[in-house]
């Protein structure tokens, strides 16, 4: 097996890792700080190629796979958390509307949100009683004489507010359960679309995470994803591709802080010595180095089954579900060799293990991935 990227894959994680250099490491402290959202650093990112790099070249994206996409990923979280999960977000929503959209409707707002000019895109699936159960959704699409009418609340929305584009998920037929369901593009500034509140969280400071009101949005008959009572099936393939991008980005996280605890584990000293010297540090560095190691073999396996239009469901899972677990503990370890300097801001461990908390949560539970690993035990699939 070949674990060697490609030239085009190492240019794509170079420019990612050289804008998270000069860019977003700078910034980052202040922006966990005020909480700006990165309105012009996303735009900077379009014009790199970094904003839609999964996404055919024909549609105006990198055309650079999934591979590239995650290493750019981990480049761009181990910068700014915050700025990575809108461009997660945002890649998913473009890729989602160019695989399955008719090409009339892929054409109108993929190009768009590759260029930067909707500046991000939002995944408006989850509901506040239906987040980790679809099924349970109340979003209500009416069918009119000229097309749709939706009707309900988007909880826990990224780039929730700024989205220029988003793909909101709706009930069109009722008595249909989860085939009842269909996916429609909407213009994140349609009349009817609002903000009830924006949420204050543990971290992610940078990252618009809204509540959404749509009230009577209307939409015609060509804004609909592919089919109607298609929905469901599209949100569970596009969280199959989410989770790589949440895997990635807890193993960028988690790689800054392991950086940050190793450089200072050697400058620091007690006892005579550099406390990397001392075994019970050395020992805690290097499982966590193992487990970041393993973290992303796992990620960028299930990138490039992705990528060869393989089945990757199950690698997915596994890969978000140890990327996030252990990204945890080595965040956790980051802190603890810092001793009482990791508690303050002036280290960055502290905003890392406030900014990766969220990994084990989004786009699928740890619990929901051990739910779809251990299906796709029992059917055999391993």
């Amino acid at each position: 097996m070949d674990l060697a990227p490609t030239e085009e894959q190492l240019l794509v994680q170079r420019t990612a890792r050289d804008f998270a250099e000069r860019v977003l490491i700078p910034k980052a402290p202040a922006r966990d700080v005020s909480g700006e959202f990165p309105t012009a650093e996303l735009k900077e990112l379009a014009k790199l190629g970094l904003l839609a790099i999964s996404v055919p070249d024909e549609l105006g994206g990198a055309g650079a796979g999934t591979v590239a996409y995650s290493l750019a990923m981990q480049e761009l979280a181990r910068g700014d958390a915050s700025v990575a999960v809108a461009v997660s977000v945002t890649n998913m929503v473009a890729e989602l509307i160019a695989l399955n959209a008719s090409p009339a409707l892929a054409k109108q707002w993929v190009p768009r949100l590759a260029s930067g000019e909707l500046v991000t895109g939002a995944f408006a699936l989850s509901e506040p009683e239906a987040g980790s159960d679809p099924a349970a959704m109340r979003t209500l699409a009416t069918k009119t004489a000229s097309g749709w009418k939706i009707s309900g609340t988007k909880q826990w929305i990224t780039n929730g507010g700024h989205a220029g584009c988003m793909v909101v998920w709706a009930v069109t037929d009722p008595s249909a359960g989860h085939k009842g369901i269909s996916a429609f593009v909407v213009d994140g500034k349609a009349p009817g679309v609002s903000v009830a509140r924006l949420e204050e969280k543990l971290g992610l400071h940078g990252s618009a995470t809204a509540q959404l009101v749509l009230e009577n949005v209307e939409v015609g008959d060509d804004a609909v994803i592919g089919a109607t009572g298609r929905g469901f099936a599209l949100a569970m393939m596009a969280l199959d591709g989410g989770r790589i991008g949440i895997a990635s980005q807890a193993i960028g996280i988690a790689r800054g802080a392991l950086e940050a605890a190793v450089t200072y584990a050697k400058d620091r000293k007690t006892f005579g010595q550099e406390i990397i010297k001392h075994q019970a540090i050395g020992n805690m560095l290097a499982d966590a180095a193992t487990w970041l190691d393993a973290s992303a073999l796992m990620a960028l396996r299930a990138a490039f089954l992705k990528e060869q239009k393989k089945p990757f469901s199950q690698e997915a899972a596994m890969a978000k579900l140890f990327a996030t677990e252990h990204a945890w503990k080595i965040c956790d370890i980051a802190l603890q060799v810092h001793g009482g300097y990791g508690y303050v801001r002036d280290f960055p461990v502290e905003r890392a293990l406030r900014d990766v908390r969220v990994t084990r949560i989004y786009e699928g539970t740890s619990e929901i991935q051990r739910i779809v690993i251990a299906r796709n035990l029992l059917r055999g699939l391993t």
